[in-house]
C-alpha cells in the first residue's frame, strides 16, 4: 500500500491528511533525502536509494530504523509517499511525524499500525504540547482526518507553536499494543519488514542559530485559512465512518473531564 501524507503545521490549524492517491495541496520543493536527512537509528537497515529519491527503512528481530531531518521547522508543510509493510505485519508501526527537542517537547505523532494479512491498516494520530500527550485519534485511509485549531488566544488550549521541530520516519517493533491491543505478535519469520519512503517534499520556516526564515507574518504559514469547505464535509464523512477511538469521546480516561479543546467548535 502506498500512502501519500502530508502534514501542514499551520498557524489557524493543524491538519492532518491520509490518501491513497498523490494530491498536492499548494506549492512546495522536491527534498532529497542524501541532502535532507541522516539515518537515527538501525545503521545499515535504513538505506537511501534512487540517487536520493527514495528511504528505506527495514525491521528485524534486533533492531527497526529509522531517519530525522538536518533542518527544524516552525511552520511547514510536509508531504511524504510512503509505501507500507505488505502482507502480514502485525505488531509493526511505520510512524513519521514532527518533534522538537527537550524534556517539554512538541509532537505530532502519525503512526501506521501493522495488521494480519487482509486487514486495513489503523492510522494512529497522536499530539503532544509541552509534554503533554493524550490526544489519540484513530482512524483507516483516505481524505482530511484531523484539524487541530490554533484559536486560543489565551493559550488555555495548548498548541505546537513555539518549538522547532524535526522531521521523522521510522519502521519498528511495537508488538505489545500495536495491533488488536497486543493480542497479536509480531511474526519473526516473515523478517525482514519494510517500508519506504519517497516524493518527500518540505516548504516551510526553516529554524537555525536560534531564528526562523520566516521572521515576519507575511509568510503563507500565518495566514493559511483554516480548513472548510469540501475538504471539511470529507474530515467529517471520514470521521463519522471510519474513525474507531477519539479521546474527545472518552470521558471516563478523563474522569468526567475532556481537555478543553474537545468542547471548541471554531
Amino acid at each position: 500500500m502506498a500512502t501519500r501524507f502530508s502534514v501542514s503545521t499551520f498557524s489557524p490549524s493543524l491538519m492532518l491528511l491520509a490518501t491513497i492517491l498523490s494530491v498536492a495541496i499548494g506549492s512546495s520543493f522536491a527534498g532529497n533525502f542524501n541532502n535532507d536527512v541522516v539515518v537515527a537509528f538501525g545503521d545499515a537497515r535504513a538505506k537511501i536509494q534512487d540517487n536520493g529519491n527514495l528511504m528505506s527503512l527495514a525491521l528485524d528481530n534486533s533492531s527497526g530504523s529509522g531517519f530525522e531531518s538536518k533542518n527544524e521547522f516552525i511552520y511547514a508543510k510536509v508531504e511524504m509517499n510512503i509505501k507500507l509493510v505488505p502482507g502480514n505485519s502485525a505488531g509493526t508501526v511505520t510512524s513519521f511525524y514532527l518533534k522538537s527537542e527537550g524534556n517539554s517537547w512538541d509532537e505530532v505523532d502519525m503512526e501506521f499500525l501493522g495488521n494480519t494479512s487482509g486487514d486495513p491498516y489503523v492510522l494512529h494520530t497522536n499530539i503532544f504540547t509541552k509534554g503533554m500527550g493524550n490526544r489519540e485519534q484513530q482512524v483507516v485511509d483516505k481524505k482530511p482526518i484531523r484539524e487541530y485549531r490554533n484559536v486560543d488566544p489565551n493559550n488555555n488550549v495548548p498548541y505546537p507553536r513555539d518549538q522547532p521541530m524535526k522531521l521523522y520516519g521510522s519502521l519498528w517493533n511495537a508488538d505489545d499494543w500495536a495491533t488488536r491491543g497486543g493480542s497479536v505478535k509480531t511474526d519473526w519469520s516473515k523478517a525482514p519488514f519494510t517500508a519506504s519512503f519517497n516524493n518527500y517534499t518540505a516548504d516551510g520556516c526553516v529554524y537555525a542559530n536560534g531564528a526562523s526564515s520566516c521572521p515576519d507574518k507575511t509568510a503563507p504559514w500565518y495566514s493559511s485559512e483554516l480548513i472548510d469547505g469540501d475538504d471539511l464535509k470529507q474530515m467529517q464523512w471520514v470521521q463519522k465512518n471510519y474513525m474507531i477511538y477519539n479521546y474527545c469521546d472518552d470521558s471516563n480516561r478523563f474522569h468526567g473531564s475532556l481537555p478543553a479543546e474537545c468542547g471548541r467548535k471554531n
